[in-house]
This record gives C-alpha cells, structure tokens and sequence, in this order.
C-alpha cells in the first residue's frame, strides 16, 4: 500500500487553498471582476448542458458508490468515487469557462416558479461552496485509507453533494428555456 507523503497540515493547507481559489475565481466572475473577451466561442454554449449532464452522472455515481461500499465493495467504491471526482473537476472548469465568456441569464421574475427556483439556487450555490472542502478531505481520507476519519467526513459530504448534484439539474432544467442560445 503507498503511503501519501504530505502531512495533514499540509493537506489542510491544500485545500484550503484550493477552495479558496475556486470561490475566489466564481466570485470574480459573478462580479465581472475579469475582462469579457469581445467573442464567445459557440461550443461555450453547450457546457451548461453538459454541466447539467455531469452533476446527473455525479448523482448516479454517489448513490452507486454509496450501495457498493454498504456491500463491502471497497475497490468499486473506490473507483466510481474517482471517477465523480473526476467529473467534478471537469464540472468546476466548464462552470468557470461557462461563467467567463457567457452573459448571466435570469429567472424571469414574472414566473410563479422563481421562489423555488430561488431557494434551489441558492442552496445549490452555498451547498457547492461548503462541500467543497469536505469532498477533497474525504477524499485525501479515503485514499490513504483512514477509514475513521473518511467515514467521519463522509456522513457530511455525502448527503450534500447528492444535494447539489441533483439541484445543479433541477436549476438547469428550470434556466435552460430562458438560455439566449439553445441547443
């Protein structure tokens, strides 16, 4: 078994660092922080789809992994979970292309449905920024095999990324008809 070189302070350092680095970079954008380039590229156009068909798959893929280790499946679990994180990372630089080049589009305020899609938003947003750090700890945990610790974590992580992977398609679906462009 490979023992990971990097203590946990160091590790803590990391993701803090990291976290940081992906809200800083959202908060940016959503406060238009960066230049705008003067063309958008088309294909930018179907990443909130295909972000919309990672947190899908993301979904899926906790809730497998989730029955397997219940199963003692210890290397399937292991494997479906790299795999979601994988996705995820995908997912975080496709939303921050996304948010780069793209215009915000808004929930028309008219709609009866802008409340819920609101509160989905919103939750969804704080939620993505919470979980952040505690799937990269589980993560860490998990890999060196801290069974305790990742367990511990877990109990928290799990249910809210389930959380924001399926309000990341419940908000999609709900914002998708009012996209300027469509696919």
């Amino acid at each position: 078994m490979t023992k990971l070189l990097l203590g946990e302070k160091t590790i803590f350092r990391i993701v803090t660092a990291v976290t940081a680095i992906v809200l800083l970079l959202v908060l940016f954008l959503n406060r238009r922080v960066f230049p705008r380039p003067d063309a958008t590229p088309e294909i930018i156009y179907v990443l909130p789809l295909m972000n919309a068909f990672i947190n899908a798959t993301c979904f899926i893929l906790l809730l497998v992994s989730f029955y397997f280790i219940r199963k003692k499946r210890i290397d399937l679990h292991k494997k479906i979970n790299l795999t979601a994180f994988f996705l995820s990372a995908i997912f975080i630089v496709s939303y921050i292309t996304y948010h780069y080049f793209a215009e915000e589009t808004h929930f028309p305020k008219e709609n009866p449905l802008r409340g819920f899609y609101l509160f989905i938003l919103i939750t969804h947003i704080i939620l993505s920024a919470a979980v952040l750090p505690l799937v990269l700890l589980s993560f860490y945990y998990g890999l060196k095999m801290d069974v305790k610790k990742h367990k511990r974590i877990t109990r928290f992580s799990l249910p809210i990324w389930l959380y924001v992977t399926l309000t990341g398609v419940i908000a999609y679906l709900m914002i998708s008809p009012y996209y300027p462009h469509h696919f």
